[in-house]
């Protein structure tokens, strides 16, 4: 059956599908919003229609503009096939899939179709039939999401109409309001109020706390919104408990489990309780109050729309959320890569940060027993949560990069981050303070070259300071190596080659030896080799080199070689860091207008 776009709810149906929202962050959220605005519309064209045959009409020339997929047509429990976007009548098969559904929902097969799923169509009075949606391929868990909600939306309509239907038959029949027909248009009314008010609050978008109180006047009964882990969201009502109580992890996923499986209001002790999840990785659980077992129907259909509505609410909220995060990450690049100062400053204060103060960056390497990146971020984002030390981060070469302007012992923030990650280990770079956001690559050379100098020198500690290297940074800033380079293979030069040719570690057992001022026992350890290992490697370094390393002079001298060998190693490493490290001068940051 094709789209009737001569009727006044097709054509604003129609209209309604074709306009692109302009309020989302991107492209993908802005279609789940068009998607999601889209139902609200056809769900109030819905609720004013009386005539159930205009609303089948309108859900199924809607379809198409909600998603790659259509209603093949409606299977009611009195064994009436209505066809949806095609004219074809229901085979005996289709039909005894339905039936063989029950009240809930499944896979069917139908001729020369890759996916087809029967929705139930719900009322008050419990099971009008099922909606049969079908596609060239399976949807997407989103799109799946938008077949139920309007599946949902239809079977409420439909039952509308019906009572509509029945009331004026009754009116006509008996001339007058009995008490039945009393009751009936109750019924309806509560029900048209419940869609009503939690439409409203789903456009006005009054948030979790809006859904908790719309739910609330709706029931009279306290409501409560969790989030998965059962921390509370939102609560409407008397009866809050101070502190809110924590269920154990095994309780709460037992419950999760159970609400997925069910797909409908479950009983937890004093609550009826549904989940609202737009998609596997967001949810929320919804749970009236209700220790007298007091709830009807009609809170039942309040308790379901007000699901529906927070997963709408679910989603708008992890949108934000992941855009925010996305913004995040491209600023920490493009400020590790070079930016210009007011260009950052406007980005940085749009995420509601300061980076108008003197900020660092400070390098953070590190594996545990995960051997994943976000392993190592995740601990760090913890570590940086219980220090207080405000900052931007991000992923940059396999390492985390924080830009900050505070100051803490880096060595307890070393700890915490060891300590998340199970053990392993873990080294910190920290860069030199910049007075403005283009200084930062700066900031970030010098603390990548604080980490390769304590890789390849410094004897002990997992924290190395670039404003503290002395030497080393002074080594680092020389304009021309030549007579560096000259130095280290004067002191240096007959062990260099005989590590070249043998693949020892000569130079690399002097420079622990000296940095730990010619002791033994810790150049063996720092080394992790036996004492007489390491005399042995001593003895040849003085018959290849013919120095005498008891010699003061000597010893002043082969300590900067090795210094100065190490530098230029780290510079290899990084060998963009020596035409960066010379501290640009420090500027007072400018004040805020």
């Amino acid at each position: 059956m094709t789209a009737d776009q001569s009727t006044p709810i097709g054509r604003r149906a129609l209209s309604v599908l074709s306009v692109p929202s302009q309020d989302a962050p991107d492209a993908s959220l802005r279609a789940r919003l068009s998607e999601l605005r889209a139902l609200l519309v056809i769900s109030l064209l819905m609720a004013e229609s009386v005539d159930e045959e205009q609303i089948l009409e309108l859900a199924a020339s809607s379809a198409p503009g909600l998603g790659p997929w259509r209603i093949e047509g409606y299977g009611f429990t009195d064994g009436r096939w209505r066809p949806g976007s095609s004219s074809a009548p229901a085979s005996a098969s289709l039909l005894r899939q339905l039936t063989a559904l029950g009240s809930g929902s499944g896979s069917v097969e139908l001729p020369g179709d890759v996916w087809a799923w029967a929705y139930p169509l719900r009322s008050i009075s419990g099971l009008l039939g099922h909606l049969v949606a079908s596609a060239d391929r399976e949807p997407s868990a989103e799109v799946r999401f938008v077949i139920q909600v309007l599946a949902q939306q239809t079977g409420v309509a439909v039952s509308n109409a019906r009572l509509h239907a029945s009331e004026r038959a009754i009116a006509a029949e008996l001339a007058g309001t009995n008490e039945a027909l009393a009751e009936t248009v109750a019924s309806l009314r509560r029900s048209m109020d419940i869609h009503d008010r939690l439409t409203q609050v789903a456009v006005s978008g009054e948030g979790q706390h809006g859904i908790a109180k719309a739910l609330h006047e709706l029931t009279g009964m306290s409501v409560v919104i969790e989030d998965r882990y059962g921390n509370l969201s939102a609560w409407a009502g008397p009866g809050q408990p101070d502190p809110y109580p924590q269920e154990s992890f095994a309780k709460r996923e037992h419950l999760l489990r159970r609400l997925l499986r069910d797909r409908q209001p479950v009983r937890d002790g004093e609550r009826l309780v549904l989940m609202a999840s737009p998609r596997p990785d967001v949810i929320g659980v919804l749970a009236l109050v209700d220790p007298g077992r007091q709830a009807d129907s009609a809170d039942l259909v309040a308790l379901e729309h007000g699901a529906t509505v927070l997963s709408m609410e679910l989603a708008r909220l992890r949108g934000i959320a992941d855009t925010e995060l996305r913004l995040r990450r491209d600023l920490v690049h493009d400020l590790l890569t070079g930016s210009d100062d007011e260009g950052a400053q406007a980005r940085a204060e749009a995420l509601d940060y300061d980076l108008r103060r003197p900020h660092r960056v400070v390098v953070v390497e590190g594996k545990g027993r995960s051997r994943t990146q976000d392993a190592l971020l995740s601990a760090v984002r913890r570590a940086l949560r219980q220090t207080r030390l405000p900052g931007l981060f991000g992923m940059i070469s396999g390492d985390v990069a924080v830009i900050t302007a505070g100051q803490v012992s880096w060595d307890e923030l070393r700890r915490l981050i060891v300590s998340d990650l199970g053990g392993g280990h873990c080294r910190i770079g920290v860069g030199g303070i910049c007075a403005r956001p283009s200084e930062l690559p700066r900031s970030l050379r010098e603390a990548r070259l604080a980490l390769r100098l304590q890789q390849a020198l410094l004897p002990s500690g997992s924290v190395c300071e670039y404003p503290k290297l002395g030497i080393f940074r002074m080594l680092a800033a020389i304009p021309d190596l030549t007579e560096v380079n000259a130095f280290v293979r004067e002191w240096l030069g007959s062990l260099l080659d005989y590590d070249a040719r043998r693949g020892a570690e000569l130079v690399h057992t002097l420079t622990q030896y000296l940095e730990h001022g010619g002791n033994y026992d810790a150049t063996a350890a720092g080394l992790s080799v036996h004492r007489s290992t390491l005399k042995y490697r001593l003895q040849r370094i003085r018959e290849l080199s013919g120095l005498d390393l008891n010699d003061p002079d000597v010893h002043f001298n082969l300590q900067l070689a090795t210094r100065a060998w190490g530098t230029l190693q780290a510079l290899r490493a990084e060998p963009d860091i020596r035409a960066h490290t010379v501290a640009a001068p420090m500027r007072p940051p400018r004040p805020k207008a």
